[in-house]
């Protein structure tokens, strides 16, 4: 059965109040991925495939900014 997740939530890394954040939620096999200070911006969505290959790019460093 599909995981079915209509909230929209943020890292407990966000840092609360920052503007500078993403939300994400699941519906079905899709990751959802939005700007949370504008709930109307244009929202990206990723199939499970393409939401566990930027997870595991994340977990590996892969996407750390040069320094």
């Amino acid at each position: 059965m599909a995981r079915l997740n209509q909230q929209w939530f943020k890292s407990s890394f966000s840092g609360g109040n920052d503007s500078n954040c993403v939300e994400v939620r699941f519906i079905n096999d899709f990751a959802h991925v939005r700007n949370s200070t504008m709930a109307d911006s244009p929202v990206l969505v990723f199939n499970r495939g393409e939401w566990d290959a930027f997870e595991l790019g994340v977990f590996n460093g892969e996407f750390s900014m040069p320094a």
